[in-house]
């Protein structure tokens, strides 16, 4: 949880967390809190609570992620700790545009070699293949099998994503966003079903999803606790 003084707190996914004890946040200018963070200069004063929640589960075998807009933060800072283990890693990102592709260059040095690929969407088909990245992740998931799927952005796509490692049977664990006031389980702003993603997650296995798809990729809850469509 980042503060910024007299504005507000917010939470976001680690970036990168170097030896040296130095933590990496990416920020989007979206709102207020952004804003002001986004006019900060080095040397200027943020509070920051936790770490919080759990943590991606680390498979060293056939590895799937994807990724969608600025979900694409906790997952680029699981595959730098995947890769050197990886048997084989496929990455399929997704955005509106090529400018939000998010770390795209970054990955294209990374992934290199035949057991390393990097596939890109774009809504606008400025970049890569034109459409949403469920689209060749359907023929990817018709035609070859892998250990698990990892994967974060908008829960729309986390449920489809979701929805295909269902149906052909596969390792699933997602991060979900959700709004969070307090992250320590108290206020109940990101509760899912019978979850507190600030508690409980924010990664989630198959199992836990399933238990909570009547709210799963549908409804979220807005800043006075109510339900409301995503």
């Amino acid at each position: 949880m980042l503060w910024i003084p007299g504005v507000d707190e917010i939470p976001l996914s680690v970036l990168n967390a170097g030896d040296d004890g130095t933590v990496s946040v990416a920020v989007k200018k979206v709102g207020e809190a952004t804003e002001a963070l986004h006019r900060m200069g080095a040397g200027d004063l943020v509070g920051v609570r936790g770490p919080f929640g759990n943590s991606f589960t680390q498979v060293k075998g056939e590895i799937l992620m994807v990724g969608g807009g600025t979900g694409m933060a906790p997952l680029w800072f699981l595959a730098e700790r995947l890769l050197p283990d990886a048997k084989r890693l496929i990455f399929v990102m997704g955005a509106k545009t090529e400018d939000e592709l998010l770390f795209r260059d970054g990955l294209k040095r990374k992934l290199v070699g035949n057991s390393r690929q990097l596939v890109a969407t774009t809504e606008d088909g400025s970049c890569g293949i034109t459409g949403l990245c469920t689209e060749p992740l359907k023929r990817l998931l018709s035609k070859e099998r892998f250990d698990v799927v990892y994967t974060c952005g908008p829960e729309p796509m986390i449920k489809k994503v979701f929805e295909l490692a269902e149906k052909y049977e596969l390792g699933f664990e997602a991060s979900l966003e959700r709004l969070m006031r307090c992250a320590i389980g108290l206020c109940g702003s990101c509760v899912i079903g019978k979850y507190r993603v600030c508690r409980d997650g924010p990664i989630f296995g198959s199992k836990q999803l399933r238990e909570v798809e009547a709210e799963f990729g549908t409804l979220k809850r807005d800043f006075d606790g109510k339900r409301i469509p995503l």
